[in-house]
């Protein structure tokens, strides 16, 4: 094999299996000399990858962890399986590793050739993924979209529904993708309106990136996390909760999104105070699936609301 950089690359595929390798046996699988395999490990450290060589009659090389990751080299299959536990992780808004999924996915959806794509494609929508949380999903299709033109700072087109079912069409400068655990949204500068707004990516549709530049203007206040917490917070209204449970804090936890978080009062009761901007429909009907008896001493709203929810349930059993 003379083509020094095709060479190099299958030395670094065969090096990312995990076992050492003698230097005769790499120069057999690449047809090559023992010296040659010497220059090019050296190439190899040259570019970043920690290639460790170990002496003796059973020496040889293998990649080790360093301190910075460099590129990868996947098969087909390989390449398939990361794709598919990214849109994973990345269109249910699992906390923790949403956001960097969706930085991820993009990259490799951007380089990933389109027969491996369509396998991708299938495979998702084949499956159904069972996780924590009630958050609408998003379609990673979509949230690639959105994360490339974030990244490339391009003017992006979409369609947008309102609560009410209103769909109106949005010309906007993205600004930043964030996730709140349950649900994506996207911060924008919307052209049309002049101002900066907040839009749910699970009500995006249609995601266009225009191919037009901008500069991103300066957000109004402090960063994009603090800029939706605020955004959250005047459109719905903060509500502080006060709920009693008859049940270890450890069991009710498991069955709360995150960002509801009881603390144990007894080994078998606790309680969660907590001031949310969750509307109070959606915060009856997260406690009664809850499959424990509970107490809301707090706000009278929710208390309110569950003895209507219960009237209207019991009339339907009439």
């Amino acid at each position: 094999m003379t083509d020094t950089p095709a060479r190099l690359l299958n030395l670094l595929s065969l090096l990312q299996t995990p076992r050492e390798w003698p230097g005769s046996e790499l120069a057999d699988r690449l047809s090559v000399t023992p010296r040659t395999i010497r220059r090019d490990i050296d190439r190899l450290r040259d570019l970043g990858y920690p290639v460790e060589a170990t002496r003796g009659a059973v020496g040889g090389y293998r990649l080790v962890a360093g301190t910075a990751m460099p590129p990868l080299l996947l098969d087909d299959e390989e390449a398939v399986a990361i794709a598919v536990g990214l849109r994973a992780g990345a269109g249910h808004a699992i906390e923790g590793v949403d956001e960097a999924s969706v930085r991820a996915l993009a990259k490799l959806e951007q380089v990933l050739p389109a027969r491996l794509r369509h396998r991708v494609s299938t495979l998702q929508n084949a499956t159904i993924p069972l996780t924590r949380g009630d958050g609408a999903t998003v379609a990673p299709s979509t949230l690639t979209a959105l994360a490339g033109a974030v990244t490339g700072r391009e003017r992006l087109r979409f369609s947008y529904r309102a609560g009410d079912g209103a769909e109106t069409k949005r010309l906007v400068e993205p600004y930043r993708l964030v996730s709140t655990g349950r649900r994506w949204y996207l911060v924008a500068y919307d052209l049309g309106r002049e101002d900066w707004r907040t839009f749910r990516v699970d009500r995006v549709s249609d995601p266009l990136a225009t191919g037009a530049r901008f500069t991103p203007r300066e957000l109004p206040e402090g960063d994009e996390a603090a800029y939706l917490a605020r955004s959250m917070t005047r459109a719905q209204g903060e509500v502080d909760l006060d709920v009693t449970f008859e049940a270890p804090a450890e069991f009710v936890v498991a069955r709360l999104p995150a960002h509801l978080a009881p603390v144990a009062t007894g080994p078998d009761t606790c309680r969660l105070r907590a001031r949310v901007t969750d509307s109070v429909e959606w915060i009856a009907l997260r406690l009664a699936l809850m499959d424990v008896p509970f107490k809301v001493e707090a706000p009278t709203a929710l208390r309110t609301y569950l003895q209507d929810l219960t009237a209207r349930l019991t009339a339907a059993l009439t």
